[in-house]
């Protein structure tokens, strides 16, 4: 199969010594390149059961890396299960305008946080209300940056149970059977809430403008170009409600743990450059699902638009599933809607089975490791080009 690691090694090298890339793209592009070969070491196995033996290398677990994810994705699932409630989830989808995600790409840890805040504060604040559902709910948040073409798109989507806890904690108040919160009434706190916290963090210094957006350093131009944005519509979309707690799970595996693009998208790599799938969500019906070519130089750079900041984490919780109080908001929600707790069962149980580390693909059977191979390389980021002078 062809992955984004194949085009990195063809024509990474070469691309990045003509473009200027941030220590943390140089990163993510030596992960990707070298994840599982021979530069990051591995281990030889045997099967317990038919005895073939195999070469395993080890993975990058770069969060960017296509090819991590879907194990990194079964770890955090498993760890969220004992998390889910017998109620209504529902999916809700925050959407920045074009204009703020064009100067996102130069503030990522500024804007990208404030979207976080933001989306969690509006969603807690419109459902503390009494005039909607008067209850303080919970809510995890994962952050998006890409669209399907894999432009710069930042949103947030926001997966929250139906209901919440009454304010003095003693009544379960589930939302009305499909329906959550208004998003029109979201929309508009989410709006005045924003561009008042993107207004503040430029009279801190907070935001940085290059390029065309140079002249937004200063404040009398700032506030004139967020006037617009006042008054024109900021999307919140509001998707159905999940069809119970495992329809939660499904989708949280696909989306939790997503990066720009799976190598199970990508068609061809050639002359031409890199053909892959993509969606138009302005088409409807079968139109909708395209196929675009982009220069392989191109496609690198789209790509590395999404790493993220060091540290910077897209996956949070909020309200009653943040992680301070999880363990106790949750069993309080158990108790008021009459769910019998499940058994908590410890690793060192000596009753709990322990499911092999690796298991062969031909028998199915445990495989032992019987041989440590070293790294053939270091790991660290390639060396930044040198500029002409």
């Amino acid at each position: 199969m062809l992955e984004v690691a194949d085009i990195f090694r063809s024509h990474g090298p070469v691309w990045r010594a003509t473009t200027h890339l941030s220590l943390g793209q140089l990163k993510v592009m030596s992960a990707i390149e070298r994840c599982r070969t021979a530069a990051l070491g591995g281990h030889v196995l045997r099967c317990s059961g038919c005895a073939r033996t195999e070469v395993s290398f080890n993975s990058c677990r770069d969060r960017h890396c296509p090819k991590c994810q879907a194990s990194a994705a079964h770890r955090w699932l498993e760890a969220r299960q004992a998390d889910l409630l017998p109620v209504e989830y529902f999916h809700l989808v925050f959407t920045l305008p074009a204009a703020i995600s064009a100067i996102a790409w130069t503030n990522k840890r500024v804007i990208y946080g404030l979207l976080f805040d933001i989306a969690a504060d509006t969603l807690r604040t419109i459902a503390a209300d009494p005039r909607h559902l008067g209850a303080q709910i919970g809510a995890t948040l994962v952050l998006h940056t890409w669209g399907s073409a894999l432009t710069h798109h930042p949103h947030m989507h926001g997966i929250i149970p139906g209901g919440g806890l009454s304010p003095d904690g003693e009544r379960w108040i589930a939302c009305r059977p499909g329906f959550f919160l208004p998003v029109r009434v979201l929309s508009r706190l989410f709006r005045r809430r924003f561009l008042e916290a993107l207004e503040t963090a430029h009279q801190h210094g907070q935001l940085q403008f290059f390029g065309e957006y140079t002249e937004l350093a200063n404040a009398a131009t700032f506030a004139r170009w967020l006037a617009p944005l006042r008054t024109c519509e900021w999307v919140v979309y509001a998707k159905r409600p999940f069809a119970g707690p495992h329809a939660v799970l499904e989708y949280l595996s696909r989306y939790t743990h997503r990066v720009a693009i799976s190598s199970q998208r990508l068609v061809a790599f050639d002359e031409r450059g890199v053909t892959f799938r993509w969606k138009d969500y302005r088409a409807k019906g079968r139109t909708r699902y395209k196929i675009m070519t982009l220069e392989a130089g191109e496609f690198m750079r789209r790509f590395l638009l999404h790493v993220l900041p060091a540290g910077f984490h897209r996956i949070r919780h909020y309200g009653l599933l943040a992680n301070p109080v999880r363990r106790a908001s949750l069993a309080k929600a158990r108790e008021l809607l009459d769910v019998v707790p499940e058994a908590d069962t410890q690793p060192d149980d000596p009753g709990v089975a322990v499911p092999p580390v690796f298991v062969c693909r031909h028998c199915g059977a445990p495989m032992i490791v019987i041989e440590i191979l070293e790294r053939t390389a270091p790991i660290r980021a390639p060396p930044m080009p040198r500029r002409q002078t």
